[in-house]
């Protein structure tokens, strides 16, 4: 019996992405980031008046953000979390991979996929753990904008690109809370419904379709079940972002201008809902860009903007790259010589906040 022909998928070639990548790359840098660098130049008069004091209080919010994404990834893994030391090293690692690749969440999540492998994850706890960490803080992020929308629009009144930022937050809430209402509530359904499509694909096992959609149905429903894993997953989600915001709103502050939180959010929220668009490595110029212009928007000089924005930036995006790299490095190094961990699970209660 002749053997089925596989079709073949329509790819890009290697080198035509790489092309399109670095010419969306340096299309964004010459058009967002450089005139912002050329802004700052003229700005430069102004450090000598910034206040070392919530320099250094800024710098401890970005910590405190990393933080609380360590104890998110903790809560997503219970019970089989590593050790906060190496879900440290783990998200540092996909974080400095992240900053320099675009689209870079992808390649991150696939290099922290492996390591919790190799740290003793159970797979299925694993991959669907670092599902949820990505697309719920996106889903907490998009609420906290909502909120701070609805607060300012009465105030400052309505610019289209907040209303591109919701609606793409929309389609996100109703993609993330379909797809657990399918897979818990239409398991059967679902599970016949891939089995059908897993057929007509090549070397694709529908069996192990079956089996998998049923370890992640268990898996959601042991965390919608357990409201304290949840609600701990969803407030540590939320601090890493308001911590994160935070620093922003210090390093504003520490050049002379303070500025309403809720304008602060609002910047915010849509300077990193824009960035999702893969298209530089983290947002780089689009989040300068956006982030400079709205609080402008809002008052704040553009001189004071531009500095404070890339003052944020650097501890936000650039420090954490070669600090991601030392602690991929660390843990390669305990591979290579035998001494990665393995990680019996825990028991007892779950993470509290």
């Amino acid at each position: 019996m002749p053997e089925p022909v596989k079709k073949k998928r329509f790819a890009l070639p290697r080198e035509v992405r790489i092309i399109l990548s670095v010419g969306a790359l340096v299309f964004v840098l010459a058009y967002f980031v450089l005139p912002q660098f050329a802004g700052a130049r003229k700005s430069l008069h102004l450090l000598s008046s910034v206040n070392p004091v919530l320099v250094a209080v800024a710098v401890l919010l970005e910590m405190a953000a990393i933080y609380a994404y360590v104890e998110l990834t903790r809560s997503v893994l219970f019970p089989y979390a590593p050790s906060r030391y190496n879900l440290l090293r783990v998200n540092l690692a996909g974080l400095a991979i992240s900053h320099v690749v675009p689209g870079g969440t992808a390649p991150a999540g696939a290099l922290s996929y492996r390591i919790f492998n190799e740290l003793g994850v159970p797979k299925e706890t694993n991959a669907f753990g670092l599902a949820v960490q990505g697309t719920g803080s996106a889903v907490v992020l998009n609420m906290i904008f909502w909120f701070a929308l609805v607060i300012s629009i009465p105030l400052r009144g309505f610019n289209p690109a907040y209303g591109f930022a919701a609606l793409a937050g929309v389609f996100l809430l109703a993609a993330f809370f379909g797809t657990i209402l399918l897979i818990t509530r239409g398991q059967r359904h679902a599970a016949n419904w891939l089995r059908w499509i897993a057929r007509r694909v090549p070397a694709v096992n529908p069996d192990r379709i079956s089996a998998l959609i049923a370890k992640v149905a268990d898996r959601i429903t042991m965390l919608v079940n357990n409201r304290r894993t949840l609600w701990s997953a969803f407030m540590w989600a939320s601090l890493n972002w308001l911590l994160d915001a935070a620093c922003l709103w210090v390093f504003i502050w520490s050049f002379g201008r303070v500025i309403s939180p809720i304008d602060l959010l609002v910047a915010y929220g849509l300077a990193n809902i824009l960035a999702a668009i893969p298209i530089t490595p983290s947002g780089l110029g689009i989040i300068e860009g956006v982030l400079i212009g709205t609080l402008v928007g809002f008052g704040v000089p553009h001189s004071q903007a531009i500095l404070a924005v890339l003052s944020y930036r650097l501890v936000n995006f650039w420090i954490p790259i070669p600090i991601g790299g030392i602690s991929y490095a660390t843990l390669m190094w305990r591979k290579e010589n035998g001494l990665a961990p393995k990680r019996e699970p825990e028991t007892g209660a779950s993470p509290a906040v």
